[in-house]
């Protein structure tokens, strides 16, 4: 096990929606390096994430509005608080609540982004690659671009709007945000419609033996050879911690493998994984996503390589392996 960075021994690591899938599995690897002092905050409802906290090590929970009421008062429960993973959020592409979101994801950002600047502490949050819409304006981590970016749904402008207010303030330059690609791996299960391909063609193929996979309404793209970034979970989060001890390492960035790939290599890879024949179905798209859809998405990755991040260390093959054979068939989470 590699020796922890200071930043992360030095006080209290503060990880929002970490009963989720990208928070719990961050917190999996903290663990794995040792670091226990950890606040958990989240929003346990009536789904099963709270599975995903059941083997971890942490020191205390706190709601997520709570932990609100707590940064306001600068309480006692959040004073020791040294380093913030701000993941939690409203991450429903198809979420219609505008006003929610907006509170949710973007004000709520805010008033945890002024309370950690305020205190010294490290601050590092999700945003979204929903914020490059599709891609027509690019996909560059470049915050001069921001302005000219056009998200598709209320998500990724909720993402984008806090991106942009983050650069007027001048916060890039001491804060981290983490434009996430497509990423899949353990611990998403609970996400229901929101889960990666990958959980979903998994419980096809046990239940029919075919994965379907969505026709295409683009010409240029042939039916299944829509492309997407695929990043597994574990790379997601040994780039995030990479960057949360690089000091130097400040502003936007996107997280992802930096090669397209489309969706048959990926309806591939998990037959593989289970050693079954391909059996492919092309369904109609449901017609409210047409307008919406992204058709290629992938991250440009040399700002993240230029702190001197040599990964990701799994292909896409490898990471759906993984997945497939040490999670999804035992049934099993991330356990330290």
């Amino acid at each position: 096990m590699n020796k922890p960075d200071e930043i992360l021994t030095s006080g209290k690591v503060l990880v929002t929606g970490g009963a989720g899938f990208i928070g719990s599995a961050l917190i999996w690897a903290l663990n794995r390096l040792g670091i226990e002092s950890i606040l958990v905050s989240d929003q346990l409802g009536h789904d099963e994430k709270w599975r995903n906290l059941v083997p971890l090590r942490f020191d205390d929970y706190l709601a997520s509005d709570e932990l609100l009421d707590r940064v306001v008062i600068d309480g006692h429960d959040v004073e020791d608080v040294k380093l913030v993973f701000h993941l939690g959020a409203c991450s429903t592409t198809t979420e219609e609540d505008v006003g929610y979101l907006m509170e949710n994801n973007y004000r709520y950002s805010v008033t945890l982004c002024e309370w950690a600047l305020r205190r010294k502490a490290r601050f590092v949050y999700a945003s979204s690659a929903a914020t490059y819409g599709d891609g027509s304006h690019g996909m560059l981590d470049d915050p001069t671009q921001l302005k000219s970016l056009r998200p598709l749904n209320p998500y990724g402008y909720s993402k984008h709007l806090f991106d942009l207010h983050a650069a007027r303030r001048g916060w890039l330059s001491r804060i981290v945000g983490l434009k996430y690609f497509n990423v899949y791996g353990p611990n998403e299960s609970h996400k229901g419609d929101m889960r990666s391909l990958v959980n979903k063609a998994f419980a096809q193929v046990l239940d029919s033996g075919k994965i379907k996979l969505f026709k295409s309404y683009k010409p240029e793209y042939k039916d299944g050879e829509q492309k997407r970034d695929f990043l597994y979970v574990k790379d997601a989060i040994e780039m995030t911690i990479h960057l949360a001890t690089s000091q130097a390492a400040n502003g936007l960035f996107n997280l992802g493998s930096g090669q397209a790939r489309t969706w048959i290599d990926l309806a591939n890879a998990v037959f593989s994984a289970l050693s079954r024949p391909p059996q492919i179905e092309f369904i109609a798209m449901p017609a409210a996503m047409q307008s919406k859809y992204q058709y290629f998405t992938q991250a440009n990755v040399d700002r993240l390589q230029n702190t001197g991040y040599e990964g990701p260390r799994f292909t896409l093959e490898e990471g759906v392996k993984d997945y497939v054979q040490n999670y999804l068939v035992p049934g099993e989470t991330l356990s330290p």
